[in-house]
């Protein structure tokens, strides 16, 4: 199966051995997407502002790679604090309808203390 890796310079691209999206087949596996801002700064303000920024940047790589959220089948939300999870799901509906896809929800610690989620995506392509 041929690979293909998407980079686009619309987003921030973290200095680690990773792409922000991978085609294989016809399905886009996107990194998990955190609330950083193109240079790299933590997006200021509430867990709000930082879901959303993680879902406008999510929003550019999948229109890189020629699809969108309307084709994405999967997706994993990691919660710093739980207690956001009724906050992460108004946000969700802004960007998705039914039929939603598969999602799997958890509290965990990430790798930087100030981020309050990361999500990554499963998509179709073509």
């Amino acid at each position: 199966m041929t690979r293909r890796a998407y980079n686009t310079d619309q987003v921030v691209r973290l200095p680690a051995p990773l792409s922000n999206a991978v085609l294989a087949g016809n399905l886009l596996f996107v990194s998990g997407i955190t609330p950083f801002d193109i240079n790299r700064q933590l997006v200021p303000g509430d867990f709000a502002a930082q879901m959303r920024q993680v879902m406008e940047a999510t929003r550019i790589i999948l229109a890189d790679a020629g699809t969108s959220f309307e084709r994405v089948v999967k997706a994993t939300i990691m919660l710093v604090d739980i207690r956001n999870f009724e906050a992460a799901f108004a946000i969700w509906r802004e960007y998705f309808q039914e039929p939603y896809p598969a999602l799997t929800t958890m509290e965990c610690r990430l790798a930087r203390p100030q981020f309050m989620l990361e999500i990554e995506f499963v998509a179709e392509v073509g």
